[in-house]
């Protein structure tokens, strides 16, 4: 039986949504749910394979917003406060010019998940390339990257609320499968 999760990370979504999270947890039902819907992680081990990753998903729906200079897993992000990944535009001045750079860092719990999460994970974080806020537009074109966007986040949420709340890891990353083609 794991302890009552704190809902950190399901803040904003309806009363009863998150009481239904809880009792799945605290019950010990939660994890077999998620498991039966994606039972297997993704492959995307490497920093080299993540840009890879995110390339594809970038060139096919932000082909015309400035490259990435960096993408990489970052041990050092904190879940709490960066639940998705990060994204920074460093601007520097070189010569008589300025140069932009853009980054995406995603956390290194993220390496072990199914597909799908890392690609809402990498949807959000590069629909910051067009939108910087959170908003309308920003949710639209997480859901024109990623239709199923709203119920990734969702569950990822869950399932960020189940390990705080004492629970194990669902995929190891020795049952990884290599991600699909975009």
């Amino acid at each position: 039986m794991h302890p009552k999760p704190s809902l950190n990370y399901l803040a904003g979504y309806p009363i009863a949504l998150t009481a239904q999270v809880q009792q799945s947890i605290a019950q010990g039902h939660f994890s077999a749910l998620l498991k039966t819907k994606y039972p297997l992680p993704h492959e995307v081990r490497t920093d080299k394979s993540l840009y890879d990753f995110v390339s594809l998903i970038k060139q096919q729906y932000l082909n015309n917003t400035q490259p990435l200079s960096r993408v990489e897993f970052d041990s050092k992000l904190h879940i709490l406060k960066n639940a998705l990944g990060t994204h920074t535009t460093i601007s520097r001045v070189q010569g008589g010019n300025l140069k932009a750079k853009r980054e995406i860092r995603i956390a290194t719990l993220f390496k072990e998940v199914p597909i799908d999460f890392l690609r809402m994970i990498v949807v959000h974080e590069l629909a910051h390339q067009k939108e910087r806020a959170h908003n309308k537009s920003f949710y639209q074109l997480c859901r024109h990257m990623e239709p199923e966007y709203a119920q990734l986040e969702f569950e990822m949420r869950a399932y960020l609320t189940y390990l705080e709340a004492g629970g194990i890891p669902l995929w190891p990353a020795s049952h990884a499968i290599s991600p699909p083609a975009i």
